[in-house]
């Protein structure tokens, strides 16, 4: 698996962002015990910290060393799946999942239209009803002018965006950016809520969708 796939998982120990985004995500999900799917989560850190709460949690990831290790703790809960593909692992296609979550996956896809599509396809072939309605929450760091220009006079533009990173951030998106790539493909609703540090010069931001029939 190329190196940019695998994100070099060691252990499952949480990223320096699971301290930003568990808590207002956490608060963001149904409560009524119904499946959540976890598309990119890496070594499973937030996902069996859901499951060891309670909820109902399964995931998958590109890379195979990150879902060996969110195995340990939850053994079935994790697979190694190519996320930019139109398909579930086959354990998991005959769940009705109802919520999706993904942490900081987006800003790393060429293609990140066909992840949103999957995201929305999978949705929406689980809503039972003409009322029922599906739930994307997805997190990525926060891009806006004002940031943009703090960075510049800080000097830390080539820091922030460097090239050097393998497997790093290939999109950076903005609040309008993240709105229309959601919105062309169906999504509707879509709440913003910022996370870490001040407002406007948030380390990412949350951003929760819907999909109906």
């Amino acid at each position: 698996m190329p190196a940019i796939l695998d994100f070099g998982w060691k252990d499952d120990a949480p990223a320096f962002y699971h301290r930003y985004l568990c808590d207002p995500i956490e608060k963001m999900l149904p409560k009524d015990g119904s499946p959540i799917l976890d598309i990119g989560c890496g070594n499973g850190y937030f996902a069996n910290k859901l499951i060891d709460k309670g909820y109902c949690v399964y995931g998958i990831d590109f890379s195979e060393k990150g879902i060996a290790i969110a195995n340990r703790k939850h053994p079935g809960h994790f697979f190694a799946n190519n996320i930019e593909t139109d398909n579930l692992p086959a354990k998991l296609q005959n769940i009705r999942f109802k919520t999706i979550i993904s942490t900081e996956v987006i800003e790393h896809l060429y293609n990140p239209e066909s992840f949103v599509v999957l995201v929305r396809n999978i949705l929406k072939n689980n809503l039972e009803k003409d009322d029922d309605e599906g739930i994307f929450i997805l997190s990525t760091p926060y891009h806006g002018y004002l940031k943009n220009i703090m960075l510049a006079l800080a000097g830390k533009m080539d820091y922030h965006y460097s090239a050097l990173w393998v497997g790093g951030h290939i999109k950076f998106w903005s609040r309008n950016t993240i709105s229309r790539q959601l919105s062309q493909v169906g999504f509707k609703d879509i709440k913003f809520k910022g996370a870490g540090r001040f407002p406007y010069l948030w380390c990412h931001m949350i951003i929760q969708c819907k999909i109906t029939t």
